[in-house]
């Protein structure tokens, strides 16, 4: 199938809400951005992040954010230049001085697609003008090797020492000292003793990582910057935020707290319907239910009513039961479900936008074709369609239609930013309670 190089087909028609929303950021463009460098300054956005956004047509919304991103392999080589940038303006606003990054990728080394994004993620820091190692926590690793990527790339790639409150690597050339440890390691289950009170300077905290982050204080956070920033504008927040509860006390094979979820559940459904008869929306309201940490697509299924999660069988149960690594699911988070009506060629598709600090660099469409506008596009079978976005995000043009792919995007990155806004109060708070 031909991909084509426009934005991809929006099904539902630009009108009401969206339509809206669309025009009242283009208008107050100026204000958007001055009002986003005031809150900047208040919560810097960690080092990088990717946000997965759902667009309804009548409601663009994250639905996810990432601190650890891969995928960077699937951005637009044309845009390398704005992500070496980004990278140089965002390490050089950190407290102290980098010249040299150590590199911590996840343990997984089997994932070639991963292995080319972190090939990328190198190449950007390299050719930001720093020194760069890879150093790996995995403990059968004795020895420097060579790892080649999905497209042959050798990356080289050491185990890491600690001595007294520093990471090292021992490499061909010496040891390697770096000023800042930066990590492409997600942190689920445990922070590593390794990597517990160091000297050195380490991107994003390991406070952020999935061993102690919440997605639910995450949107919790985003649901108040919707607030603030629909009251500034001039719009309904709900427009760009999804409702959500949270469960923390769950066993999905003892059917332990079920009356929690279906408690939450009755409410986001009450919730939903409501703004749907305000804005005439023809469409059955569902939720989807998700771990409420990091879960590489896994532990995550939609619900169209309350009784489908009261009927849950035995497989449901299973594949909810447990996540990344074979971690317990205890905690979950009920959210709203945003409807995708964007579609690359007839297969359903998401923007998922990257930023490094507050820039936004580039994004794709993540695309699957055997699934629904209401189902989870992270699992297998999933493709990736960089050359959809052609212009930047940061740009628009305020001579053209609103739904112009220029306009479009700029909207994404808009919420986008939003997006790594809420991760910056997240990071503002957790450095305040490590302070306590």
């Amino acid at each position: 199938m031909e991909i084509p190089l426009s934005v991809p087909f929006l099904t539902t028609a630009l009108t009401g809400p969206l339509q809206d929303l669309e025009r009242k950021l283009l208008s107050q463009q100026a204000k958007i951005e001055c009002w986003l460098r005031q809150q900047w300054r208040k919560d810097p956005p960690p080092l990088y992040s990717s946000v997965d956004l759902r667009n309804a047509g009548f409601k663009l919304a994250p639905v996810d954010t990432n601190l650890y991103p891969a995928g960077f392999n699937n951005l637009n080589r044309e845009f390398f230049p704005l992500c070496v940038q980004a990278m140089q303006a965002t390490l050089e606003a950190l407290p102290a001085h980098v010249s040299t990054i150590l590199l911590i990728p996840e343990n997984h080394t089997r994932n070639l697609f991963y292995l080319e994004s972190l090939s990328v993620l190198r190449e950007i820091l390299l050719q930001s003008g720093f020194a760069v190692e890879i150093g790996s926590l995995r403990e059968d690793l004795t020895e420097g090797v060579e790892i080649a990527s999905q497209s042959g790339q050798l990356l080289p790639m050491y185990p890491v020492v600690r001595e007294g409150n520093r990471l090292l690597v021992h490499t061909q050339r010496g040891v390697f000292n770096p000023d800042l440890v930066l990590l492409n390691h997600d942190l689920s289950g445990a922070v590593p003793a390794i990597l517990q009170g160091l000297e050195q300077q380490v991107q994003p905290p390991t406070e952020l990582g999935w061993a102690t982050r919440l997605k639910s204080q995450h949107f919790s956070h985003y649901q108040t910057i919707a607030e603030e920033f629909g009251g500034q504008f001039g719009f309904d927040p709900w427009w760009i935020s999804p409702f959500f509860q949270r469960c923390h006390e769950v066993d999905f094979l003892t059917k332990k707290g079920e009356s929690c979820l279906l408690a939450g559940a009755e409410l986001l459904f009450a919730q939903i319907e409501e703004k749907y008869r305000e804005y005439e929306i023809p469409h059955r309201p569902y939720i989807v239910v998700k771990t409420d940490a990091g879960s590489y697509g896994m532990g995550v299924m939609s619900a169209s009513s309350v009784d489908e999660l009261r009927g849950l069988n035995h497989k449901r149960r299973g594949r909810m039961a447990s996540t990344k690594g074979g971690e317990a699911v205890t905690k979950v988070i009920l959210q709203e479900g945003v409807y995708s009506f964007e579609t690359v060629g007839e297969a359903v598709a998401e923007p998922v936008v990257y930023m490094i600090g507050k820039n936004v660099v580039g994004g794709f469409y993540r695309v699957h074709a055997d699934r629904s506008p209401t189902e989870n596009l992270n699992s297998p079978g999933a493709s990736f369609r960089p050359l959809a976005f052609q212009q930047s995000c940061n740009m628009p043009d305020l001579q053209r239609a609103d739904a112009c792919s220029a306009n479009r995007f700029y909207s994404y990155g808009v919420i986008a930013r939003l997006a790594a806004l809420a991760a910056g109060r997240e990071q503002t708070a957790a450095k305040g309670a490590s302070h306590v």
